[in-house]
């Protein structure tokens, strides 16, 4: 119940109502708090040593610190290793989200037996690109294009958005990295003297958003968003939307760990068409993937 995202009073009473015992919150804060061993073991778990592709992203929380409440950042890390299966490598609760936090998640990753990333796929985060080149510095970074498409909206009247994503949609659509560019000219050219801003967003983080395009449409898909990211936050998001501020970081742990184990439960299957994508990358990062496939 905890795991679903019942707060210990909800389950104190829902004790009482089905079996009739008169349990307290704090007990039933006490037995959840039995799990935390576990954390701390699959927190430090040995990872493998090469994961083609992770997602990584920060979902924040509201958590009491004394006599206030403050934003706490739960970081997280997807990994697809070579089999094509995805699972959580770890979950970390810090400040609001900065490139120096995450700069220790990676550390810990290498610590945990990570050698290697090929491809690493993040939101917009300034100097997220750099903290993964200090310690993985040949993984290609793909900036997500969905966030990067929601970031140059902000620029946006409400009445040209549709017309101008429309528009915009032809630079990440584009069959390779020359035509985005010819597509992102004509996109300026056109709007150029209204929405500067929103273009210039995508000039300036074009290293990072272009990645893509180097890869055919099978590897393509997977990486230019983070919808596998999306996709747990999104569930973490449901067991947690009754909790209006959690009472400590470590109540924060438990309840996303909890829903990570019975999210993960259901990760049993390989990225489709995974022989094929990774077929490819071995193309592209033959020396890197040899070791590992052979």
């Amino acid at each position: 119940m905890y795991a679903k995202g019942m707060s210990t009073r909800d389950i104190a009473n829902q004790v009482n109502e089905m079996y009739g015992m008169d349990v307290s919150p704090t007990l039933i804060s006490n037995i959840t708090d039995k799990i935390i061993p576990s954390i701390k073991e699959w927190q430090c778990r040995p990872l493998e040593s090469i994961y083609p592709i992770i997602f990584m992203d920060a979902i924040h929380f509201k958590v009491k610190k004394d006599n206030s409440i403050v934003n706490k950042a739960a970081y997280a890390a997807i990994g697809v290793n070579i089999e094509g299966k995805k699972d959580v490598l770890g979950i970390w609760i810090g400040a609001a989200e900065s490139s120096k936090y995450w700069l220790l998640v990676l550390n810990e990753l290498k610590n945990r037996g990570v050698k290697d990333i090929l491809i690493a796929c993040i939101d917009g985060l300034n100097g997220f690109k750099e903290a993964i080149k200090a310690v993985y510095p040949n993984t290609e970074v793909q900036r997500c294009i969905i966030h990067q498409i929601r970031n140059s909206s902000r620029y946006l009247s409400y009445k040209d958005i549709k017309e101008f994503n429309a528009d915009l949609k032809l630079v990440y659509t584009a069959v390779n990295e020359d035509a985005a560019l010819q597509a992102l000219s004509s996109l300026e050219e056109k709007w150029g003297d209204k929405y500067l801003l929103a273009i210039k967003s995508w000039r300036n983080n074009w290293e990072e958003l272009s990645t893509f395009f180097k890869y055919p449409p099978e590897i393509r898909r997977i990486i230019y968003t983070t919808n596998a990211m999306e996709g747990y936050n999104r569930q973490l998001r449901k067991v947690t939307k009754t909790k209006i501020a959690f009472p400590t970081d470590e109540a924060l742990l438990k309840i996303l760990y909890l829903a990570t184990i019975d999210i993960t439960k259901k990760w049993v299957q390989s990225i489709r068409g995974w022989s094929q994508i990774l077929a490819q990358l071995s193309i592209y990062f033959d020396e890197r993937l040899d070791d590992h496939l052979y």
